[in-house]
């Protein structure tokens, strides 16, 4: 949600040319530019600004110090019917996702069962994105994301100091009568991406949902980022806080298993001081349901626990019960022809990155005509 009173609204198009442009202007080719675009404003279009358009200068000043590299493909380690390593070669985590993806989706296609564990890749971005692509497929699949390096920023229950990242987990689910069902969060009380939507204008985080190295519960973003300095990159290694594990010792142990089945075992490696460069590791596992029930039974049992869950009395008046997944295909179905809210902030960062990558003034010029102040 976007602070409505400090914000802009930009087309969908507007949005797409401006961050595609700016990634091509940055040497990215034009198809990986405008997967980026895609994902990013996804995200947005989602209702997730933590994972959305805010992410493009970090995206570049990363791209700009080699921490991470355009144009890359999948390194596959070893793989047999059923398993796969692969290797993500720090490119973008919208390039390398999709082909991650499609390698676990083809040996289930044939086996009914796959799991693949990526290592080193770039900025995953939303997890639920590889979960629809998978539900558009017909499969269920299920997701354990970590970050090591630049993702220590998690305390663990009864802990004041950064030992984890923010480690998410996302389920997704085919459903052939509507929306898939897609379960994607972290498992901090909120993600990084929204403490520093925050720290930008936008929705202010949850009272005590950071803790500062004193044991002082905070919502203030400046503990994550510390003093700011407005010539200098944003460092999520410079505030003296930690945001807190979600559910206390659940969330925490939670957030462990992500370390240890994401960064440990698919070899990209658990979150640890000293790191220069930012990698997501993520095990994926893949399920045809066809392999496991008979023809339509799954899709039956499953319309009818949907329809029960939902006829459960409202808990406030006007109230309504909502799926996995719900909240978000509404947002996008509205934002798609409304247009994308943003903070204020994150919309000049965005011409001011077009401007510092080379775009065209007269490209520039045409977003900022087309964006409506609120």
């Amino acid at each position: 949600m976007v602070n409505w009173e400090n914000a802009v609204t930009v087309p969908v198009d507007c949005l797409r040319a401006l961050v595609g442009g700016t990634f091509i202007s940055a040497g990215c080719s034009p198809e990986e530019a405008s997967r980026i675009a895609h994902y990013l404003i996804e995200s947005n279009l989602s209702g997730h600004e933590s994972h959305g358009v805010l992410r493009v200068p970090r995206y570049l000043h990363w791209l700009h110090d080699g921490r991470i590299l355009r144009n890359q493909k999948i390194t596959i380690i070893s793989e047999n019917d059923v398993l796969a390593v692969v290797d993500g070669n720090f490119g973008f985590g919208q390039t390398i996702a999709p082909q991650a993806v499609r390698f676990g989706l083809e040996k289930v296609r044939h086996n009914g069962l796959a799991m693949v564990a990526l290592r080193n890749s770039g900025h995953l971005g939303r997890v639920g994105d590889w979960a629809e692509m998978a539900a558009a497929d017909g499969m269920i699949s299920i997701h354990f994301v970590n970050t090591s390096g630049l993702g220590l920023l998690v305390a663990p229950f009864g802990g004041a100091e950064r030992r984890m990242s923010t480690n998410p987990i996302c389920i997704g689910i085919p459903d052939p009568e509507g929306e898939s069902l897609i379960l994607d969060f972290a498992t901090s009380v909120v993600a990084e991406g929204k403490v520093l939507n925050a720290l930008g204008g936008g929705k202010s985080l949850p009272e005590g949902s950071l803790i500062d190295s004193d044991g002082t519960l905070s919502a203030d973003p400046a503990l994550i980022y510390g003093v700011q300095d407005s010539t200098q990159p944003l460092d999520v290694r410079s505030g003296s806080g930690a945001i807190r594990a979600m559910g206390e010792h659940k969330g925490s142990g939670l957030s462990f298993m992500c370390e240890v089945l994401a960064g440990a075992l698919t070899g990209s490696g658990c979150s640890r001081p000293g790191m220069q460069r930012l990698s997501n590791g993520m095990l994926s596992i893949y399920v045809a349901p066809d392999f496991l029930a008979a023809e339509n039974e799954f899709a039956n049992e499953l319309s009818q626990y949907i329809a029960f869950f939902r006829s459960a009395a409202p808990a406030v008046a006007g109230g309504e019960v909502l799926c996995p997944g719900e909240p978000e295909a509404r947002n996008r179905l509205r934002r798609s022809v409304k247009g994308v809210p943003l903070p204020a902030s994150t919309w000049q960062s965005l011409l001011d990155a077009a401007e510092e990558n080379g775009v065209a003034e007269t490209d520039i010029e045409a977003a900022r005509t087309a964006a409506l102040v609120n």
